[in-house]
């Protein structure tokens, strides 16, 4: 059910990437690299959780929470997720 909840919320930054607010190309690559690290690791299921993974996503989300708020928020909605799932 996490996973399902996850794939929704990386659905919802991907269309926020392709339909919102202007991103440098920097930022864009940024976040589509880290929607492909999240889903590697699901890919991997692995043991140990991916801390690395979780501390890039809060530096992210950090530096786009003045400029983009909405993709701050869905990008604090998939930490959280990963959080519960123990990655």
């Amino acid at each position: 059910m996490l996973q399902q909840q996850l794939q929704q919320q990386l659905d919802v930054l991907r269309k926020q990437l392709e339909s919102s607010s202007p991103l440098s190309s920097a930022e864009q690559e940024q976040l589509h690299a880290l929607i492909a690290q999240i889903e590697l690791q699901l890919e991997l299921d692995a043991v140990a959780p991916e801390s690395s993974l979780r501390d890039s996503l809060e530096q992210v989300v950090e530096g786009f929470e003045l400029e983009h708020p909405t993709l701050a928020a869905t990008l604090r909605g998939i930490v959280q997720t990963l959080a519960n799932m123990g990655i």
